[in-house]
């Protein structure tokens, strides 16, 4: 029989070389597995990233348009008020006006003029308050908070004052 030349120490030196190879090709596989997956991952972040973008701008055109509606309506409510005012007060210049005959029979024909002053006085401020618009009333009231600040203030109270007791009264 004829002997074979492989010693042990040769075959454990192959031995050793075949799983440094093995080993070497795991962890090469190992690292191109790790930046595939690196990638894949990157690649859902930025999908994630495109959905999050998308949505907030939906979120954001939506907001913007809910605020210009509600700016809308606001503008329309305020314009109906103003009106509203401009009427009554309108209303409230010719009852005074009209009243004025009667003030001049009871009271004296002075008390009378005063009153149909008055009544004149009021038509046309409501008037001018039609014929202004929003913001000129905005900075008319700005300008007058401006110089006589106590004025409204105890303007401010008063008007408080009286819509306490109106609402107030319509619960009893």
């Amino acid at each position: 029989m004829a002997q074979s030349t492989v010693t042990p120490s040769t075959e454990a030196a192959e031995n050793t070389e075949g799983a440094k190879s093995h080993f070497a090709k795991a962890i090469e596989e190992a690292k191109a597995g790790t930046q595939a997956l690196g990638k894949d991952a990157q690649a859902r972040t930025g999908s994630y990233r495109e959905k999050v973008s998308q949505t907030a701008g939906e979120w954001t055109e939506e907001a913007r348009a809910k605020g210009d509606e509600a700016k809308e309506k606001a503008f329309q409510f305020a314009n109906e008020g103003k009106a509203k005012a401009s009427e009554a007060i309108a209303g409230l210049g010719r009852l005074v006006e009209e009243n004025a005959a009667a003030i001049d029979e009871k009271v004296g024909a002075k008390y009378g003029d005063y009153a149909r002053s008055a009544g004149r006085s009021m038509q046309d401020a409501a008037a001018r308050l039609d014929a202004k618009e929003l913001s000129e009333i905005g900075g008319d009231a700005k300008e007058f908070v401006r110089k006589q600040p106590g004025l409204a203030i105890g303007i401010a109270a008063a008007a408080g004052f009286a819509l306490a007791r109106l609402f107030r009264g319509s619960k009893n």
